[in-house]
């Protein structure tokens, strides 16, 4: 290749002045992919963008490749660690180069040393994504609301693919991994994975034992946690907690009186027949037709209960669902999903769930799972059929046993995950002889909105070990955000 080719990242260093770039070249890994500078929009450092070709068929390796879209945020220091902090997106579907716009803030401690790299998994972000948006944020509201399986449009997704969905299962991707990891040069990685992500972190690290050298899992499904088999128990319990806190709360109670029985009246008759209703959208105004069912009502609560501060609307949008007044919940139901960046591939979603958790996931257990949820079955079962012809791949037989592994682990769980509770992290705890849990009071699903939990996992990550971890501060004095006593916000 040509000498020149190379020099050029040399000459942009010294006209940016990175610090990044004062490494010396026994310092700065060796690498077989081309990097070049790029800026991650509202971040205002550089970056080092590019992409990883690998054989979509590793078994084959002939056949189609993926291109993996790739970000690297160098370290500030002169002389950084030679192992990075990488991130495994959550989903399944998120792409994590498609993150680090908004992970990069979070994680500057971390990056004062540590390179940060950013992987969209294949499927996901801008590697060969499997997209599929049977109903897009910008549907009128009548569909949003409409909880009809799009099996024609699901289908139509499959058949448009420029891929074997089959090959886009979590222990490929983590191979695809290391061989990135190979290619940048780094001996040894921390993992930092989030929701499913954690799974994929628990794969990798028993697929490629040798190349960690510690992992951050927040929100944790281990491999125990079958997916969506219970969301609807999960989310009960975080439904419970938000109803008792109300109920401890001297204006929450004061402002909603009776609110658990009117949810439960609401829910009663939302199975005997849904509601036809009129409301203005949020964003034109303009008057739409809805029709509002049992699932379609739980769906959206579900989705509110992930982050405590939306979770702290849900007593003020039950109370006006249960006068027939639905307009709150549309309104709340809109801006989440408007607010979203399209970051997720519904079909890589399904590669997944279809291949690694359906199968394991009986009648009678998705039964025994849902039985008096406020959920219900039918909504967990509503997630799962595309699989009945969503293509599936093929698992080692030990998937599913869990990960048993000395290497230095620190897991975070929030105290009101509808999804991830923290009886999950427990549970991968239990194999993982060289961990700690800590449990953060008052947050929801992900913990990295927190100080404390960043200032920890930055200390952990320098440490390469649990011991001598300051777990006890982070977490005092944490709580639940204020309920909304009205659309003014809470009580000053």
């Amino acid at each position: 290749m040509d000498k020149a080719f190379w020099l050029l990242p040399t000459v942009l260093c010294a006209l940016l002045s990175l610090p990044a770039c004062t490494r010396s070249a026994a310092q700065a890994p060796v690498r077989k992919v081309v990097l070049t500078p790029c800026r991650l929009d509202g971040v205002g450092r550089q970056a080092l963008c590019g992409t990883y070709e690998v054989w979509e068929d590793r078994a084959a390796q002939k056949g189609r490749k993926v291109p993996l879209k790739l970000v690297v945020v160098p370290a500030l220091a002169s002389a950084p660690e030679p192992d990075p902090l990488v991130l495994l997106a959550g989903g399944p579907g998120q792409g994590a180069a498609k993150l680090a716009r908004q992970m990069v803030p979070l994680l500057d401690r971390l990056q004062r040393n540590r390179d940060l790299v950013f992987l969209d998994q294949r499927g996901t972000g801008d590697s060969r994504p499997l997209e599929c948006e049977p109903v897009p944020p910008d549907a009128p509201l009548g569909k949003q609301f409409d909880d009809a399986f799009y099996e024609a449009e699901f289908r139509k997704c499959l058949a448009g693919y420029d891929a074997d969905v089959r090959l886009y299962t979590t222990p490929i991707a983590m191979d695809d991994l290391d061989e990135v990891r190979e290619a940048l040069g780094y001996p040894k990685l921390n993992l930092y994975g989030v929701s499913y992500g954690t799974r994929a972190a628990l794969v990798y690290l028993r697929q490629h034992p040798e190349h960690v050298r510690s992992v951050i899992l927040e929100g944790v499904a281990p491999m125990s946690l079958l997916l969506p088999l219970y969301v609807a128990r999960d989310s009960q319990r975080a439904l419970e907690l938000l109803f008792t806190h109300c109920e401890q709360d001297a204006a929450c109670t004061r402002r909603y009186p009776e609110l658990r029985g009117r949810f439960t009246t609401l829910l009663a008759q939302l199975e005997k027949a849904p509601v036809h209703t009129r409301v203005e959208h949020p964003l034109t105004g303009v008057p739409e037709d809805i029709t509002i069912t049992h699932d379609s009502f739980t769906g959206v609560m579900r989705g509110l209960l992930y982050m405590p501060e939306a979770a702290s609307l849900v007593p003020l949008v039950l109370d006006r669902a249960t006068q027939g007044d639905w307009r709150a919940l549309v309104a709340i139901h809109q801006t989440l999903s408007g607010g979203l960046n399209h970051n997720l591939s519904q079909g890589m979603f399904y590669s997944v769930v279809c291949s690694e958790d359906a199968p394991l996931m009986p009648d009678e257990a998705l039964s025994r799972e849902t039985k008096g949820t406020w959920m219900g079955e039918t909504g967990v079962r509503n997630m799962l059929k595309p699989c009945a012809f969503w293509p599936r791949g093929e698992l080692p037989k030990d998937y599913r046993e869990p990960v048993k592994s000395d290497v230095p682990v620190l897991l975070l769980s929030g105290e009101l995950d509808p999804v991830t509770p923290p009886s999950w992290a427990e549970d991968a705890k239990k194999t993982l002889t060289h961990s700690l849990h800590v449990v953060l009071p008052g947050v929801g699903h992900g913990t990295s909105s927190v100080g404390c939990a960043r200032a920890m996992m930055a200390d952990f990550v320098a440490r390469g070990s649990v011991e001598g971890l300051d777990a006890g501060k982070c977490g005092a004095g944490l709580k639940r955000p204020p309920f909304f006593t009205s659309f003014a916000g809470p009580v000053p």
